[in-house]
């Protein structure tokens, strides 16, 4: 059962390289799982555009077969848990780091990583939805649990126009808050406005040192950025608000004071997609499948090839894309 899948490699003669190689089921099989999914659809994620281009230190073993999200249907499952032909998810788990992961036609894993396909979902819905979706769907219920309300008043969504981004502004739209997008694609403010954003600001007016306190004009925000963005977002925070904080593409930094945090209350929440637990898996992709219909997802996603992983990466790492690229590891 040769297949297709990308490999990451990294000799000490020869560095790194990422090629379409032919693999086969025997060393599929040497990877840690219970579970032998044929894999239907992955995407591409921003960890996973580090990792095809060997911009960021995501790999940790190798060699390497990328992808973090994927979906896909059950051919065996020796733990018992799920049946030959059941459609699953799976996001996260150290996929595409420490474990081959979904950017091939074949995938083995833990079978307790994995969560049903929910009824009203496509399988690529659901990557179009993939970790980046999933992860704002998370930090959307960091906020709904702090009991942040809609009548609060506005919440940010920074990073707008990626993934994380993309869904956040749908999510939030859909259950009633008005949304403030940050973007440095300004010139596609529509893209979006379709999505239902009130506002949308220029990115860079976040991205620069700012003061410890400003105006105060969030009752939450969705952060995927990072580095200034993060603490000027904190600094505009309303008392008592929350930021959920899950990205970095700015940078890990955080060039910050205490003091949102200790004279307005702002409590900063980090949010983490790769280690959550089942339960909060299948209430994030619940008020996914719930809220988001066809049509916000069919605008969101693109589907591209295997062959074509690599351009998008660049592409993302440089920040010259938007929405959601749904690969159908088939062609």
């Amino acid at each position: 059962m040769p297949f297709n899948a990308i490999v990451l490699s990294k000799e000490e003669k020869t560095g790194f390289s990422c090629s379409l190689k032919s693999i086969s089921k025997q060393q599929l099989l040497a990877q840690e799982g219970d579970t032998l999914i044929q894999v239907t659809y992955s995407s591409i994620n921003y960890k996973d555009a580090l990792a095809l281009t060997n911009k960021g230190p995501v790999v940790r073993q190798w060699p390497m077969v990328p992808g973090i999200d994927g979906v896909g249907i059950v051919l065996e499952c020796r733990s018992g848990r799920y049946q030959k032909g059941d459609i699953v998810i799976l996001n996260g788990w150290g996929c595409g780091e420490t474990h081959w992961g979904c950017l091939a036609q074949y995938a083995y894993f833990q079978s307790d990583w994995l969560i049903p396909l929910p009824n009203n979902l496509t399988p690529y819905q659901a990557m179009v939805i993939g970790t980046a979706g999933y992860t704002a769907a998370l930090c959307v219920e960091r906020i709904i649990d702090f009991g942040i309300k809609p009548h609060h008043g506005m919440v940010l969504v920074t990073g707008a126009s990626g993934g994380v981004g993309s869904i956040a502004v749908a999510l939030l739209t859909k259950l009633g808050y008005q949304v403030t997008a940050s973007t440095s694609k300004i010139d596609e403010a529509h893209y979006l406005q379709k999505l239902g954003a009130v506002n949308v600001i220029d990115s860079q007016i976040l991205k620069e040192a700012g003061k410890p306190l400003q105006k105060e004009q969030w009752s939450a925000v969705v952060d995927a950025v990072g580095s200034h963005t993060l603490a000027n977002a904190c600094a505009q925070t309303q008392y008592g608000g929350i930021v959920a904080c899950c990205g970095l593409t700015q940078g890990m930094s955080l060039p910050a004071t205490v003091a949102p945090f200790i004279l307005r209350g702002v409590t900063l929440a980090g949010v983490d997609s790769v280690m959550a637990s089942y339960d909060k898996r299948v209430t994030a992709w619940s008020l996914l499948a719930q809220h988001l219909d066809e049509d916000i997802l069919s605008y969101i996603g693109r589907i591209i090839t295997l062959n074509e992983c690599v351009e998008v990466a660049n592409k993302m790492i440089a920040g010259k894309i938007k929405g959601r690229f749904v690969v159908d590891v088939n062609k």
